[in-house]
Protein backbone atom coordinates (compact mmCIF):
# COMPACT_ATOMS: atom_id res chain seq x y z
CA UNK A 1 0.00 0.00 0.00
CA UNK A 2 1.63 3.22 -1.21
CA UNK A 3 0.72 6.33 0.77
CA UNK A 4 1.86 9.60 -0.77
CA UNK A 5 3.09 12.35 1.58
CA UNK A 6 0.16 14.59 0.64
CA UNK A 7 -2.25 11.93 1.92
CA UNK A 8 -0.52 11.96 5.31
CA UNK A 9 -0.59 15.78 5.35
CA UNK A 10 -4.29 15.87 4.42
CA UNK A 11 -5.21 13.26 7.04
CA UNK A 12 -3.33 15.01 9.83
CA UNK A 13 -4.76 18.35 8.67
CA UNK A 14 -8.34 17.09 8.89
CA UNK A 15 -7.60 15.59 12.32
CA UNK A 16 -6.16 18.86 13.62
CA UNK A 17 -9.15 20.80 12.25
CA UNK A 18 -11.63 18.51 14.02
CA UNK A 19 -9.67 18.74 17.28
CA UNK A 20 -9.56 22.55 17.02
CA UNK A 21 -13.34 22.64 16.56
CA UNK A 22 -13.71 20.30 19.54
CA UNK A 23 -11.46 22.49 21.70
CA UNK A 24 -13.29 25.68 20.69
CA UNK A 25 -16.72 24.15 21.41
CA UNK A 26 -15.70 22.97 24.87
CA UNK A 27 -13.57 26.01 25.65
CA UNK A 28 -16.44 28.36 24.97
CA UNK A 29 -18.76 26.56 27.38
CA UNK A 30 -17.41 23.80 29.64
CA UNK A 31 -20.33 21.49 30.42
CA UNK A 32 -21.47 17.93 30.87
CA UNK A 33 -22.71 16.83 27.43
CA UNK A 34 -26.28 15.63 27.08
CA UNK A 35 -27.07 12.18 25.74
CA UNK A 36 -28.22 13.73 22.47
CA UNK A 37 -24.96 15.65 22.08
CA UNK A 38 -22.87 12.56 22.88
CA UNK A 39 -24.83 10.39 20.43
CA UNK A 40 -24.45 13.02 17.70
CA UNK A 41 -20.67 13.25 18.07
CA UNK A 42 -20.18 9.49 18.34
CA UNK A 43 -22.39 8.93 15.28
CA UNK A 44 -20.28 11.46 13.38
CA UNK A 45 -17.00 9.77 14.30
CA UNK A 46 -18.34 6.29 13.54
CA UNK A 47 -19.70 7.52 10.19
CA UNK A 48 -16.32 9.09 9.37
CA UNK A 49 -14.57 5.81 10.20
CA UNK A 50 -16.96 3.84 7.98
CA UNK A 51 -16.55 6.34 5.13
CA UNK A 52 -12.77 6.15 5.54
CA UNK A 53 -12.89 2.35 5.39
CA UNK A 54 -15.06 2.46 2.26
CA UNK A 55 -12.58 4.91 0.74
CA UNK A 56 -9.73 2.50 1.49
CA UNK A 57 -11.71 -0.30 -0.15
CA UNK A 58 -12.36 1.75 -3.30
CA UNK A 59 -8.79 3.04 -3.63
CA UNK A 60 -6.69 0.17 -2.26
CA UNK A 61 -8.91 -2.92 -2.26
CA UNK A 62 -10.83 -5.09 0.19
CA UNK A 63 -7.72 -6.52 1.86
CA UNK A 64 -6.61 -3.15 3.25
CA UNK A 65 -10.20 -2.11 4.03
CA UNK A 66 -10.63 -5.29 6.06
CA UNK A 67 -7.37 -4.59 7.88
CA UNK A 68 -8.56 -1.08 8.77
CA UNK A 69 -11.97 -2.22 10.05
CA UNK A 70 -10.42 -5.06 12.07
CA UNK A 71 -7.88 -2.68 13.59
CA UNK A 72 -10.46 0.01 14.28
CA UNK A 73 -12.86 -2.40 16.01
CA UNK A 74 -10.03 -3.82 18.11
CA UNK A 75 -8.78 -0.39 19.15
CA UNK A 76 -12.32 0.79 19.85
CA UNK A 77 -13.10 -2.21 22.06
CA UNK A 78 -9.85 -1.69 23.95
CA UNK A 79 -10.78 1.99 24.36
CA UNK A 80 -14.11 0.99 25.92
CA UNK A 81 -12.21 -1.05 28.49
CA UNK A 82 -10.02 2.01 29.14
CA UNK A 83 -13.14 3.89 30.25
CA UNK A 84 -13.12 1.87 33.46
CA UNK A 85 -9.76 3.38 34.38
CA UNK A 86 -10.71 6.88 33.18
CA UNK A 87 -13.78 6.72 35.41
CA UNK A 88 -11.59 5.81 38.40
CA UNK A 89 -9.09 8.61 37.64
CA UNK A 90 -11.72 11.33 37.29
CA UNK A 91 -13.48 10.11 40.44
CA UNK A 92 -10.28 9.86 42.48
CA UNK A 93 -9.22 13.40 41.53
CA UNK A 94 -12.73 14.69 42.21
CA UNK A 95 -13.09 16.41 38.83
CA UNK A 96 -16.42 18.31 38.61
CA UNK A 97 -18.64 16.82 35.90
CA UNK A 98 -18.72 20.03 33.83
CA UNK A 99 -14.92 20.06 33.58
CA UNK A 100 -14.47 16.36 32.78
CA UNK A 101 -14.92 16.96 29.03
CA UNK A 102 -11.92 19.28 28.94
CA UNK A 103 -9.75 16.91 30.96
CA UNK A 104 -10.65 13.99 28.70
CA UNK A 105 -10.10 15.98 25.51
CA UNK A 106 -6.62 17.19 26.47
CA UNK A 107 -5.73 13.73 27.75
CA UNK A 108 -6.82 12.23 24.42
CA UNK A 109 -4.80 14.80 22.44
CA UNK A 110 -1.72 13.89 24.49
CA UNK A 111 -2.45 10.21 23.86
CA UNK A 112 -2.70 10.80 20.10
CA UNK A 113 0.66 12.56 20.04
CA UNK A 114 2.37 9.87 22.11
CA UNK A 115 0.77 7.03 20.15
CA UNK A 116 2.10 8.64 16.98
CA UNK A 117 5.63 8.07 18.29
CA UNK A 118 4.80 4.46 19.24
CA UNK A 119 3.37 3.79 15.78
CA UNK A 120 6.49 5.20 14.10
CA UNK A 121 8.79 3.15 16.35
CA UNK A 122 6.72 0.01 15.75
CA UNK A 123 6.81 0.50 11.97
CA UNK A 124 10.58 1.01 11.99
CA UNK A 125 11.12 -2.06 14.20
CA UNK A 126 8.92 -4.28 12.01
CA UNK A 127 10.66 -3.06 8.87
CA UNK A 128 14.12 -3.78 10.26
CA UNK A 129 13.51 -6.86 12.42
CA UNK A 130 11.02 -9.56 11.45
CA UNK A 131 11.49 -11.22 14.85
CA UNK A 132 9.70 -8.29 16.49
CA UNK A 133 6.47 -10.18 15.76
CA UNK A 134 7.54 -12.82 18.29
CA UNK A 135 7.81 -10.08 20.95
CA UNK A 136 4.50 -8.47 19.96
CA UNK A 137 2.77 -11.86 20.05
CA UNK A 138 4.19 -12.68 23.49
CA UNK A 139 3.06 -9.26 24.83
CA UNK A 140 -0.50 -9.82 23.63
CA UNK A 141 -0.74 -13.37 24.99
CA UNK A 142 0.59 -12.14 28.35
CA UNK A 143 -1.95 -9.28 28.33
CA UNK A 144 -4.76 -11.72 27.50
CA UNK A 145 -3.79 -13.85 30.49
CA UNK A 146 -3.79 -10.74 32.69
CA UNK A 147 -7.29 -9.85 31.48
CA UNK A 148 -8.54 -13.30 32.46
CA UNK A 149 -6.77 -13.24 35.82
CA UNK A 150 -8.22 -9.80 36.50
CA UNK A 151 -11.70 -11.28 36.53
CA UNK A 152 -14.90 -9.86 35.12
CA UNK A 153 -17.06 -7.05 36.19
CA UNK A 154 -14.70 -5.76 38.84
CA UNK A 155 -13.77 -2.11 38.91
CA UNK A 156 -10.42 -1.55 37.26
CA UNK A 157 -7.75 -0.60 39.71
CA UNK A 158 -5.73 2.52 39.04
CA UNK A 159 -2.28 3.00 40.46
CA UNK A 160 -0.52 6.31 40.05
CA UNK A 161 2.40 5.97 37.66
CA UNK A 162 5.88 7.41 38.18
CA UNK A 163 5.09 10.61 36.22
CA UNK A 164 2.15 11.48 38.46
CA UNK A 165 4.06 10.64 41.63
CA UNK A 166 6.91 12.89 40.47
CA UNK A 167 4.51 15.73 39.60
CA UNK A 168 2.78 15.55 43.00
CA UNK A 169 6.11 15.54 44.80
CA UNK A 170 7.91 18.26 42.85
CA UNK A 171 5.29 20.63 41.48
CA UNK A 172 3.79 23.21 43.85
CA UNK A 173 0.07 22.56 43.65
CA UNK A 174 -3.25 23.74 45.00
CA UNK A 175 -5.98 21.37 46.17
CA UNK A 176 -8.84 23.30 44.56
CA UNK A 177 -9.99 23.52 40.95
CA UNK A 178 -10.16 26.89 39.25
CA UNK A 179 -12.31 26.16 36.24
CA UNK A 180 -10.18 24.41 33.62
CA UNK A 181 -7.07 26.45 34.36
CA UNK A 182 -3.88 24.46 34.68
CA UNK A 183 -2.08 26.99 36.89
CA UNK A 184 -3.06 29.83 39.19
CA UNK A 185 -1.18 32.48 41.17
CA UNK A 186 -1.67 32.53 44.94
CA UNK A 187 0.24 34.96 47.16
CA UNK A 188 2.54 35.78 44.28
CA UNK A 189 3.45 32.12 43.70
CA UNK A 190 2.57 30.09 40.60
CA UNK A 191 0.79 26.83 41.50
CA UNK A 192 -0.51 23.99 39.35
CA UNK A 193 -4.12 22.93 39.75
CA UNK A 194 -5.44 19.36 40.06
CA UNK A 195 -6.65 19.72 36.45
CA UNK A 196 -3.06 19.56 35.19
CA UNK A 197 -2.43 16.39 37.20
CA UNK A 198 -5.63 14.83 35.85
CA UNK A 199 -4.61 15.52 32.25
CA UNK A 200 -1.16 14.06 32.86
CA UNK A 201 -2.76 11.00 34.49
CA UNK A 202 -5.12 10.44 31.56
CA UNK A 203 -2.43 10.96 28.93
CA UNK A 204 0.23 8.77 30.54
CA UNK A 205 -2.27 6.06 31.44
CA UNK A 206 -3.41 5.86 27.84
CA UNK A 207 0.25 5.64 26.83
CA UNK A 208 0.52 2.49 28.95
CA UNK A 209 -2.56 1.12 27.20
CA UNK A 210 -0.77 1.75 23.90
CA UNK A 211 1.82 -0.84 24.90
CA UNK A 212 -0.93 -3.42 24.32
CA UNK A 213 -3.02 -1.79 21.60
CA UNK A 214 -0.20 -0.91 19.18
CA UNK A 215 1.13 -4.49 19.01
CA UNK A 216 -2.48 -5.68 18.66
CA UNK A 217 -3.18 -3.59 15.60
CA UNK A 218 0.19 -4.37 14.03
CA UNK A 219 -0.97 -7.96 14.25
CA UNK A 220 -3.81 -7.04 11.89
CA UNK A 221 -2.09 -4.66 9.49
CA UNK A 222 1.51 -3.71 8.81
CA UNK A 223 0.56 -0.39 7.20
CA UNK A 224 1.50 2.52 9.54
CA UNK A 225 -1.10 4.73 7.86
CA UNK A 226 -3.92 2.31 8.68
CA UNK A 227 -2.55 1.83 12.21
CA UNK A 228 -2.58 5.62 12.70
CA UNK A 229 -6.08 6.03 11.23
CA UNK A 230 -7.55 3.21 13.35
CA UNK A 231 -6.10 4.74 16.52
CA UNK A 232 -7.36 8.21 15.61
CA UNK A 233 -10.93 7.06 14.96
CA UNK A 234 -10.94 4.92 18.12
CA UNK A 235 -9.77 7.77 20.36
CA UNK A 236 -11.66 10.71 18.85
CA UNK A 237 -15.05 9.53 20.05
CA UNK A 238 -13.80 8.31 23.40
CA UNK A 239 -14.70 11.50 25.28
CA UNK A 240 -18.35 11.40 24.23
CA UNK A 241 -18.43 7.63 24.72
CA UNK A 242 -17.39 8.17 28.35
CA UNK A 243 -20.49 10.27 29.05
CA UNK A 244 -22.81 8.14 26.95
CA UNK A 245 -22.01 4.75 28.48
CA UNK A 246 -20.30 5.79 31.71
CA UNK A 247 -22.92 3.80 33.59
CA UNK A 248 -23.43 1.12 30.96
CA UNK A 249 -19.71 0.27 30.82
CA UNK A 250 -19.94 -1.26 34.29
CA UNK A 251 -22.55 -3.67 32.90
CA UNK A 252 -20.16 -5.09 30.31
CA UNK A 253 -19.05 -7.69 32.82
CA UNK A 254 -17.60 -10.07 30.23
CA UNK A 255 -15.67 -7.41 28.32
CA UNK A 256 -12.29 -8.44 29.83
CA UNK A 257 -12.92 -12.03 28.71
CA UNK A 258 -13.83 -10.86 25.22
CA UNK A 259 -10.71 -8.71 25.02
CA UNK A 260 -8.63 -11.61 26.30
CA UNK A 261 -9.94 -13.79 23.46
CA UNK A 262 -9.23 -11.08 20.87
CA UNK A 263 -5.75 -10.26 22.14
CA UNK A 264 -4.88 -13.93 22.60
CA UNK A 265 -6.04 -14.68 19.06
CA UNK A 266 -4.00 -11.80 17.60
CA UNK A 267 -1.01 -12.86 19.71
CA UNK A 268 -1.16 -16.40 18.27
CA UNK A 269 -1.66 -14.92 14.80
CA UNK A 270 1.49 -12.81 15.22
CA UNK A 271 3.61 -15.74 16.37
CA UNK A 272 2.36 -17.89 13.47
CA UNK A 273 3.21 -15.05 11.10
CA UNK A 274 6.67 -14.73 12.68
CA UNK A 275 7.23 -18.46 12.17
CA UNK A 276 6.00 -18.19 8.61
CA UNK A 277 8.65 -15.52 7.90
CA UNK A 278 11.22 -16.72 10.44
CA UNK A 279 14.85 -15.63 10.16
CA UNK A 280 16.05 -16.37 13.69
CA UNK A 281 19.02 -18.75 13.44
CA UNK A 282 17.98 -20.83 16.47
CA UNK A 283 14.45 -21.47 15.12
CA UNK A 284 14.24 -24.01 12.28
CA UNK A 285 17.84 -23.24 11.37
CA UNK A 286 16.94 -19.68 10.43
CA UNK A 287 14.60 -20.79 7.61
CA UNK A 288 10.96 -19.68 7.24
CA UNK A 289 8.36 -22.28 8.19
CA UNK A 290 6.01 -22.02 5.22
CA UNK A 291 3.96 -24.98 6.44
CA UNK A 292 2.74 -22.86 9.34
CA UNK A 293 -0.66 -21.30 8.52
CA UNK A 294 -0.81 -17.53 8.09
CA UNK A 295 -4.25 -16.39 9.30
CA UNK A 296 -5.95 -14.07 6.82
CA UNK A 297 -7.72 -10.80 7.57
CA UNK A 298 -11.18 -12.24 6.78
CA UNK A 299 -10.80 -14.80 9.56
CA UNK A 300 -9.40 -12.15 11.91
CA UNK A 301 -12.29 -9.77 11.24
CA UNK A 302 -14.80 -12.58 11.79
CA UNK A 303 -13.23 -13.56 15.12
CA UNK A 304 -13.14 -9.94 16.33
CA UNK A 305 -16.73 -9.09 15.35
CA UNK A 306 -18.08 -12.41 16.60
CA UNK A 307 -16.29 -12.13 19.94
CA UNK A 308 -17.50 -8.57 20.50
CA UNK A 309 -21.11 -9.50 19.69
CA UNK A 310 -21.10 -12.56 21.96
CA UNK A 311 -19.39 -10.61 24.76
CA UNK A 312 -21.84 -7.72 24.58
CA UNK A 313 -24.97 -9.89 24.45
CA UNK A 314 -23.74 -12.18 27.23
CA UNK A 315 -22.82 -9.19 29.41
CA UNK A 316 -26.19 -7.51 29.00
CA UNK A 317 -28.05 -10.76 29.69
CA UNK A 318 -25.94 -11.31 32.81
CA UNK A 319 -26.54 -7.76 34.02
CA UNK A 320 -30.28 -8.08 33.39
CA UNK A 321 -30.37 -11.38 35.28
CA UNK A 322 -28.44 -9.87 38.21
CA UNK A 323 -30.73 -6.83 38.32
CA UNK A 324 -33.84 -9.05 38.18
CA UNK A 325 -32.51 -11.22 41.00
CA UNK A 326 -31.81 -8.15 43.09
CA UNK A 327 -35.33 -6.82 42.49
CA UNK A 328 -36.82 -10.17 43.50
CA UNK A 329 -34.79 -10.25 46.73
CA UNK A 330 -35.74 -6.73 47.85
CA UNK A 331 -39.46 -7.42 48.45
CA UNK A 332 -38.54 -10.57 50.41
CA UNK A 333 -36.25 -8.53 52.67
CA UNK A 334 -39.05 -6.09 53.53
CA UNK A 335 -41.15 -8.84 55.18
Amino acid sequence: MTIHPWVWVATVGVLVAILIIDVLVIGRRPHEPSMRESVSWISLYVALAVVFGIGVWLLAGGQYAGEFFAGWLTEYSLSVDNLFVFLVILTRFGVPRKYQQTALLIGIILALVMRGFFIAIGAAAISAFAWVFYIFGAILIYTAIQFVRGGTGEESEYKENAVIRWAKKNLPATDSYNGVKLTIVENGKRLVTPMLLVMIALGTTDLLFALDSIPAIYGLTKEPYLVFAANVFALMGLRQLYFLIGGLVTRLVYLPIGLAVILGFIGVKLILHALHENNLPFVNGGDPMHSVPDIGIAVSLGVIVGTLLITTVASLLKSRSTAQKKDDEEPAQTH
